[in-house]
């Protein structure tokens, strides 16, 4: 079990959160908020409502109407929003979503212009804001979205905020056409994964990124750079942890599959909020999945509370 430098009272998930289109088999679509680490931040401040545990969401946002709606579901979901820069002239990214008769998934984005990508430039929202929380959460999109000395400089911060106390979790959540080749991509995730606490990577995202032939693999791979707690998700076959102490055999019940979009961010703040209580990595596996499960059962990125 990983043991904290510190407890972790004070959590932040740093990303983009975009308006979201689902299409519906009408032709028409229905308008949400969601994004890979929003959706963790909503499904972490649930898991955690009733303790003394806060969760804050970090992204820049414009201040156009969809922004505006934006801030509204970030409040509705009790999200901290105190480190959500507002920046003049800019508008969040757009998403749309197309669903097979499987359950699999297809994006269509419109991010280029996203407030987002201005995170932690100029004379706003700095990193060091992120040294007041216990645990910070990134993804393999939070730090693609960014121009490269900012990636630079969140490294730098990494290193400090560890030093000190802090728990940093990563999920690469690999998005190709985010970076400027898959080159920059392995080397920036690397880099991420040296510094990680508490690894939280898929097993498709790892093996498309770095070529692994299968989980095992890059579970070694992984090891080999220093990542000692976590779990890689497999999808049905269940999570396998890192720090290789427990087993985890999925259940037998059957699951319908409607919709496996957020089923990582789901799994993510199951296992990071079993971890805060102070649960060991079995629990946070079995909880992870649990959550996972119920979401891909139903449409769009975040279930109804």
């Amino acid at each position: 079990m990983i043991q904290p430098k510190r407890p972790i009272q004070r959590i932040a998930c740093v990303g983009e959160v975009m308006i979201e289109l689902i299409a519906k088999p009408d032709g028409s679509a229905r308008l949400g908020v969601a994004g890979d680490t929003f959706n963790t931040a909503v499904y972490l401040a649930r898991a955690l409502r009733g303790t003394d545990i806060s969760t804050s969401y970090v992204t820049a946002l414009g201040t156009d109407p969809y922004s505006d709606r934006i801030m509204a579901e970030v409040k509705s979901h009790g999200l901290n929003d105190a480190l959500i820069e507002r920046r003049d002239g800019a508008m969040p990214g757009l998403y749309a979503i197309d669903t097979d008769a499987a359950g699999e998934r297809s994006f269509s984005y419109w991010r280029s212009a996203s407030a987002a990508r201005q995170m932690f430039s100029g004379t706003g929202l700095t990193l060091n804001a992120l040294n007041a929380f216990d645990l910070v959460y990134l993804s393999g999109i939070s730090v693609a979205i960014l121009p490269p000395p900012v990636r630079a400089a969140i490294l730098d911060w990494a290193d400090e905020f560890r030093a000190t106390g802090g728990t940093l979790s990563y999920d690469s959540n690999h998005r190709p056409r985010l970076w400027e080749d898959a080159a920059t991509a392995r080397a920036a995730s690397e880099q991420m994964w040296r510094r990680t606490d508490i690894a939280l990577p898929s097993a498709d995202d790892e093996q498309d990124l770095f070529g692994d032939p299968n989980a095992d693999a890059v579970a070694h791979r992984l090891r080999g750079w220093g990542v000692r707690f976590g779990a890689l998700k497999r999808g049905p076959d269940g999570p396998l942890d890192l720090s290789a102490q427990h087993r985890f055999t999925p259940p037998n019940d059957a699951v319908t599959v409607v919709d496996t979009t957020a089923a990582g961010d789901s799994f993510n703040a199951a296992y990071l909020a079993a971890i805060a209580r102070g649960e060991d990595g079995a629990r946070a596996m079995a909880d992870g999945h649990a959550l996972a499960c119920r979401v891909i059962g139903a449409p769009g990125a975040i279930l109804p509370d």
